[in-house]
């Protein structure tokens, strides 16, 4: 078995392997990332010092794009690679270059360089920010070389921010930079990062003298520094770990500090666990509380299981990891030493041992075989806190006692065995002899103890022991034993017996403990997947207070904060509202993160008993629960299942309450853009032909009496031109208003296409005065349900939206046609099309096709009107590119009535 076990921990991890694998089989690019603490340490510099290494070592090297600053040595490692045009885009009167990620992937090369991660990219790109950009080259197989400072990792934003007072709002999430497949730190000490800025290596001189007084100071910049250094070392650790784990390399390699704390049921192990938390601040290192269950676990006490269970979440709330594994190898020792080596761990935590001398050389010292078999590792032996008297052994909850009432059946029933035995040993005794008959009554102790337990067989090793003397031993039906080899033999006898009851019991001990841990877990995994289904809180709540009723029999009830005061939210049974004392309780245990209530030390005298619900971000709410019987409410069992189960809870609750601030933070975002863009046009588009009517109103109230007749005859025309542009804007921002709110509501009737095309021509007559327009409706169209207002506006927002696009002088097509049971209408221009990643995206709200230099003007509401038209009379609307030559194709299609494809079928 020892060699089993020796083989076993030479072997790899099977999740290191697997990991391993799925990086050699992985056919996306692979990363790195070259990681500086603020602008100006060189990170762009070395990159592309390292892509000069790849291209003479005949890689093909691409610069996606590179952001220079001005700086001279490096715009001159630029000399050598071939650097990809940059994309153009107009916004807001003004022209941004943007990396061009289509060109990028068509020209494939092995190695793309790709500077500044976190940068936002500007409105229309296909990502809203780059490292997405970098994603994508990834996943067409192509390596990206990448840099990023470390205040743009999103989860050290927060420490960013309180270091250096500057909010940093372009972030990049951590998944990015763990899945990296190379981190180089490229390191800069703050005097000489100030130097450089100071020369104007950095920025320029007005921009650097302010970063001087705030940002780059030597403080901010050694935090910053450090901050790099960590978080660098902590991929680093990882990878490092990955390795030995692969390639099953006995630890520690201490390239990284790791905490490991051993707890046990003694009342001192609580403070083992604090002293672990301030060795591993003082080492930033993280740390790790184990637990070893051996036989010796299944003799513990409810108290000194509550103890253990309460020490392992007091490890968790400080921000360690707790785990509980069992016992492999004869010594204790050997199992700490195992883990401590397989997890790269470099100091382990134990207490010092109360035990006498006597019991050490008896039964052998954790801590001392711990010390001389550690190796590198480095054993920190602690006292620990003694507490109080009496204050170690008092819960902060009371628990019913574990009380089994005496049940005669299974005493009855041994005796009863052991006469079968005897009647089977009275058969055997004749034909086999003696020597066979204890293993008969040896038989009947096996069966007793594994079925009834310790008590029970021992009452059957005491009858089988009397019954074999009485019955057997001579001289017979006497107890009185007369050779010595009897003598011994009886007492051999009675000494296995009782040897084997014990034994026999203590499994089936074992046994009952694994079949209800079984039980236990399968409940909690069922109650872990009806959580993980659930979508809503409301959902999470009442599945919570279903479960946890339902497997303590208890009532519960739910409560969360709301607006800084706790709320009932759910209960089972239903539950409104509770008494000032229970809501007094409820309020303590959620403001204290402790019990209260019922069969705690702080207001005992309510109803219920509250405890606080808690995760790893903090507390969440506060459970009650009462049920009609007096005294302590559950037993240590029921109370450790409730903790795992209000845990769980805690976690759903958790999730769902992440998921709705992600909600809430995508619709704050998705109207921001909205707002922008309705500012943007309202700015722009509303206020050019507002401008046009004033200038052209107060042209003619200024200078009446000098303009000829054909003058004011021309600025009449402006003033009612802009005036019609004017209103087109505003009732296409009415309409998708009525759009939204779901207050349209097509009045439809038999409507002839033709005649509703010609409505939408006439009208639209203004717009195409400088296109040819081109009409091709096929004969004896069938007549369609329409709303011939709305049909009319979605035909006229199409040819407005041809007559933007297209230059002027070119056709623009009208054709319908019948298609089996729809009748299809298409418009089309001879502009220059429209780009194949936005074919969908022009419907949106506020979109506008970007072509050329600029963007033309409107709302960018029109094409969305007009599918949310079509769509309410049941039709759909796309968009494509003209097959025959440049242009844009937009297409309606629209059903036949029933009624109407049987008349033409007839005819």
């Amino acid at each position: 078995m020892a060699n089993e076990h020796r083989d076993l921990e030479k072997r790899p991890s099977p999740d290191a392997l697997l990991e391993a694998a799925r990086r050699e089989n992985d056919a996306s690019g692979r990363l790195k990332i070259f990681v500086g603490a603020a602008p100006g340490v060189g990170k762009t510099y070395e990159m592309l010092q390292s892509a000069h290494s790849r291209l003479k070592s005949g890689t093909d090297v691409v610069v996606g794009i590179v952001e220079t600053h001005g700086r001279a040595e490096t715009e001159a490692l630029l000399q050598g690679l071939e650097v990809l045009p940059r994309k153009r885009i107009a916004y807001k009167d003004q022209v941004i270059e943007e990396m061009d990620l289509d060109a990028l992937i068509k020209r494939r090369p092995q190695l793309a360089i790709v500077d500044e991660l976190a940068h936002t990219n500007a409105p229309g790109s296909r990502h809203p920010k780059r490292y997405l950009d970098v994603e994508e080259l990834l996943s067409h197989g192509i390596d990206v070389y990448t840099a990023v400072n470390i205040q743009h990792i999103e989860s050290l934003n927060d420490v960013v921010a309180q270091i250096t007072h500057v909010r940093v709002r372009e972030t990049v999430p951590d998944s990015i930079f763990d899945r990296a497949d190379a981190i180089e730190l490229i390191d800069l000490t703050p005097d000489d990062l100030i130097q450089r800025l100071k020369e104007g290596k950095v920025y320029v001189p007005k921009q650097a003298e302010r970063a001087l007084q705030h940002y780059f100071s030597p403080g901010n910049l050694t935090a910053l520094r450090e901050l790099a250094l960590r978080r660098t070392a902590e991929r680093v650790d990882e990878q490092l770990l990955t390795h030995m784990q692969a390639n099953a390399i006995a630890g520690p390699w201490a390239a990284g500090e790791r905490v490991l704390v051993c707890v046990s049921e003694d009342p001192r192990a609580a403070g083992l666990v604090r002293y672990t938390k301030r060795l591993s601040d003082r080492l930033h290192a993280p740390w790790t509380a184990i637990s070893i269950e051996t036989r010796r676990s299944l003799q513990l006490t409810d108290e000194q299981r509550d103890r253990l269970a309460d020490t392992m979440r007091l490890a968790e709330s400080l921000g360690g990891e707790a785990l509980t594994i069992p016992a492999v190898h004869r010594h204790i020792a050997d199992d700490l030493i195992n883990f401590a080596q397989s997890t790269n761990v470099t100091h382990v935590v134990i207490g010092k041992s109360s035990r006498s001398r006597w019991f050490e050389i008896l039964r052998g010292s954790v801590v001392h075989d711990l010390v001389r078999r550690a190796g590198n590792i480095s054993v920190h032996v602690i006292a620990g806190e003694d507490l109080p008297a009496g204050l170690e052994s008092r819960p902060a909850v009371q628990t019913a006692a574990r009380t089994e009432p005496f049940d005669p059946q299974p005493y009855a029933k041994s005796l009863l065995i052991t006469a079968l035995a005897l009647g089977v040993a009275q058969l055997v005794h004749p034909r086999f002899g003696v020597e066979n008959v204890d293993l008969v009554f040896l038989t009947a102790v096996v069966v007793v103890a594994v079925r009834y337990g310790l008590w029970p067989s021992l009452l059957t090793s005491v009858m089988a022991s009397l019954c074999y003397n009485f019955f057997f031993l001579p001289p017979v039906y006497t107890f009185t034993i007369t050779d010595p080899t009897n003598v011994a033999a009886f007492f051999f006898f009675m000494l296995i017996a009782l040897l084997v009851s014990n034994v026999a019991a203590r499994v089936r001990v074992q046994a009952d403990t694994a079949i209800s841990r079984v039980r236990m877990t399968e409940s909690l995994y069922a109650f872990s997947r009806k959580l993980a289904g659930t979508a809503t809180l409301d959902d999470v709540l009442w599945a919570t207070a279903y479960q946890i009723a339902l497997m303590l029999k208890v009532r519960v009830v739910l409560l969360l904060p709301e607006e800084g005061v706790l709320a009932v939210k759910a209960g089972y049974p239903p539950e409104d509202q509770l008494d000032d004392a229970d809501l007094a309780a409820a309020n303590w245990a959620w403001s204290n993160d402790r019990p209260a209530g019922r069969g705690s030390d702080t207001l005992p005298g309510a109803k219920r008993l509250f405890l606080p619900m808690r995760t790893g971000r903090g507390l969440i709410g506060a459970i009650g629960i009462d049920n009609d019987k007096t005294g302590p409410l559950l037993t240590p069992d029921q109370r450790r299942l409730l903790d795992a189960l209000v845990d769980q809870g805690a976690l759903a609750i958790e999730r769902v309450l992440l998921v709705e601030d992600m909600d809430k933070v995508k619709r704050t975002v998705e109207s921001e853009r909205l707002r922008s863009a309705l500012l943007t046009s309202i700015s722009h588009d509303l206020k050019t032909p507002l401008a046009s009517v004033l200038g052209a109103a107060s042209t003619m109230r200024d200078l009446a009496g000098n303009l000829t007749d054909a003058q004011k005859h021309d600025l009449i025309a402006t003033v009612i031109d802009e005036s019609e542009r004017l209103n087109r804007f505003i009732a296409n921002l009415l309409d998708m208003t009525k759009l939204e709110s779901g207050a349209i509501v097509p009045n439809t009737a038999r409507h002839d296409v033709g005649e509703i095309v010609g409505s939408a021509l006439r009208r639209a007559g203004k717009i195409l005065v400088r296109h040819k327009v081109s009409l091709d409706l096929a004969a004896d169209l069938p007549m369609l349900e329409l709303d011939a207002v709305l049909f009319e506006q979605v035909l006229f927002n199409l040819l407005d939206n041809a007559a933007k696009y297209a230059p002027p002088d070119t056709t623009i097509s009208i054709r319908g046609w019948q298609d089996r049971d729809a009748i299809v209408l298409q418009v089309m221009d001879e502009g220059s099309g429209i780009p194949p990643a936005e074919l969908e995206s022009i419907f949106d709200k506020f979109y506008r096709a970007q072509k050329g230099d600029h963007v033309r003007p409107g709302t960018g509401l029109g094409l969305a009107i007009s599918r949310g038209f079509v769509e309410a009379m049941h039709g759909t609307i796309f968009a494509a590119n003209r097959a025959d030559r440049s242009g844009a194709v937009l297409t309606i299609r629209l059903p036949i009535p029933a009624a109407t494809a049987a008349l033409d079928t007839a005819a």
